[in-house]
């Protein structure tokens, strides 16, 4: 019989018999039997597993800790699943529901479907009701339903954007999971039991809370820090999207259906638009402001947000002047090295900030300076420069990832700065528990954009992504708080328009390479998309930068 077979794994190093059909749970049990919650996921023959998977065939297993991405991402969403059933105990009798509206540094915003907003009471009995939940270690069972039968149970339930989202899907089975008798899909991987969640925090946060996730440091989250301002522009995009009746992908798949793409890309447009116009009022209005100095991390749109910015400041009598920061590059034999050893573009060290400094003092002062232009090509600094200087009317437009950093401009006067923070804050949720990540967002624009301008594969992107993160981590996010004003860059139609150039690259990634567990990843959130065609799309647009077509040179 089957289960009389024995099966040879590779584990680590070391090689293991094991019965037909024992689950990966039941192994890591007796691999590590001291720790064995602090893994969440596995790899099993090269494939991205849940632990209750069992073992059919000869292979290699390794079993994945807090330290990898996916189980991080499985950890998050296993904590929502158990805070939406604590929720729903502690509110049975009321009608109302717990949504995730979006990820806010190592947490989500969370609000409960009512008018009074959420309490410090109710929160120290939701951390009970969880803290209850952990300690019996309930299962998170997974369940294979008709997607005929999902909808109709999520339209029982309330849960109207699951409904919308299932019914443009195209497979006949969808996964739902269950947890203590509640029900919920959920896009990714789960841990198997409550047991294994119990590092979490809850703090109030304007009428709603947020659900805070440990950090580097499985064990423990963080000191909460507020993000007041990207809260508020998180807060502004959702209401935004809300008027436009598609604040998830549900919503914009019965949009598009019903033929109202054009009006929402143009009013996306009216929209982006009208607050560049304000923006650059704000600074024209400031006549001390000669610095408008832009960061963000990558593919938040930079380039072509500062040459709308320009074209709105020209309009109002000011003669812009655009600056790269990577000019003021240091010869690349004199860049500093990172943990790695390898040579770090992104560290602040790797600018001649005494230079800059002195240029934009001496500009300020009303001098002729010559502006550095760095040569690509050598790595070094080219025997060209740009002449310059500034009269009443002219500003310069900054652009770099360390931009809002004082110790970047420590000489110029406060007053003379106007900091501007950008990112793609996209306004939708997938659904009522499960928000669309603003990294994905990025991740995908950036896969598109690097394929048509710089020959670069998805898998290649995709293969630096990590490194990426790790400056953005470092150098933007920790200063985004300190500038005067956030731009949301997000436009909520943009993955249905990049779908179409997004899933042939990441379908061309071979199913052996490290890469293709996130290229899946990425195609199965594409699939949630019914796609757009561009034609409708103004040259002028922010996502031209990243499809091509553009007026401006990006």
């Amino acid at each position: 019989m089957q289960e009389d077979r024995k099966l040879t794994i590779t584990l680590g190093e070391k090689s293991l018999q094991v019965s037909y059909g024992t689950t990966l749970q039941t192994l890591v049990k007796e691999q590590f039997p001291q720790d064995y919650r602090r893994f969440y996921l596995a790899e099993y023959n090269g494939k991205l597993t849940e632990l209750h998977k069992k073992i059919k065939r000869d292979g290699k297993i390794r079993f994945l800790d807090a330290k990898n991405k996916d189980s991080q991402r499985a950890y998050r969403r296993s904590l929502v699943f158990l805070m939406q059933r604590a929720v729903k105990e502690l509110l049975e009798k009321e009608d109302c529901e717990v949504r995730v509206r979006f990820s806010l540094g190592d947490g989500y915003y969370c609000t409960i479907e009512d008018e009074s907003g959420v309490s410090e009471e109710f929160l120290t009995a939701l951390g009970e009701k969880m803290d209850e939940l952990i300690a019996k270690d309930l299962p998170i069972e997974k369940h294979i339903y008709p997607t005929c039968d999902a909808m109709s149970m999520f339209a029982e339930q309330g849960m109207k954007d699951k409904e919308r989202l299932l019914r443009y899907r195209s497979n006949s089975g969808t996964n739902i999971y269950e947890l203590d008798g509640a029900y919920d899909y959920f896009y990714g991987y789960m841990v198997p039991s409550t047991g294994y969640l119990k590092a979490y925090d809850l703090k109030p946060l304007d009428r709603g809370f947020m659900l805070l996730f440990p950090g580097k440091d499985p064990e423990k989250v963080e000191e909460y820090k507020p993000a007041v301002k990207l809260f508020d522009t998180l807060v502004t995009a959702k209401q935004w999207g809300s008027r436009m009746e598609v604040n998830t992908v549900g919503a914009l798949n019965d949009a598009i259906a019903a033929g109202r793409i054009k009006e929402i890309i143009l009013m996306q447009e009216a929209f982006m638009e009208e607050r560049i116009g304000a923006l650059a009022e704000q600074i024209a209005s400031e006549s001390n402001r000669k610095f408008v100095m832009i960061a963000g991390p990558s593919s938040s749109g930079k380039t072509t947000f500062s040459h709308r910015l320009s074209i709105q400041l020209k309009a109002r009598g000011l003669s812009p002047h655009p600056v790269a920061l990577d000019n003021y590059y240091l010869d690349r034999d004199k860049m500093p090295l990172d943990e790695f050893g390898e040579k770090d573009f992104e560290a602040l060290e790797g600018l001649d900030i005494a230079r800059f400094n002195e240029d934009m003092g001496r500009l300020l002062k009303g001098e002729k300076v010559e502006l550095p232009v760095f040569n690509f090509n050598i790595g070094k600094r080219d025997e060209k420069t740009i002449p310059m200087q500034l009269g009443k009317e002219d500003v310069l437009v900054i652009e770099g990832i360390h931009g809002l950093n004082d110790k970047l401009s420590y000489t110029l006067p406060k007053e003379s700065k106007y900091k501007i923070y950008i990112s793609a804050l996209t306004q939708l949720a997938i659904d009522e528990h499960n928000p669309l990540s603003t990294t994905d967002g990025r991740l995908i624009r950036r896969i598109v954009r690097d394929a048509r301008t710089r020959n670069t594969s998805a898998r290649e992107t995709i293969a630096m992504w990590d490194s990426v993160r790790r400056g953005e981590e470092k150098n933007i996010f920790p200063f985004q708080e300190e500038a005067d004003a956030m731009f949301n860059s997000a436009l909520i139609y943009e993955m249905s328009v990049l779908k179409l150039y997004a899933q042939p690259q990441l379908y061309a990634i071979p199913s052996d390479a490290p890469e293709f567990k996130e290229a899946k990843r990425l195609i199965k959130l594409l699939d949630y998309f019914m796609p757009v065609p561009t034609e409708d799309i103004t040259n002028s647009s922010l996502i031209r930068e990243f499809i091509g077509g553009s007026c401006f040179r990006v």
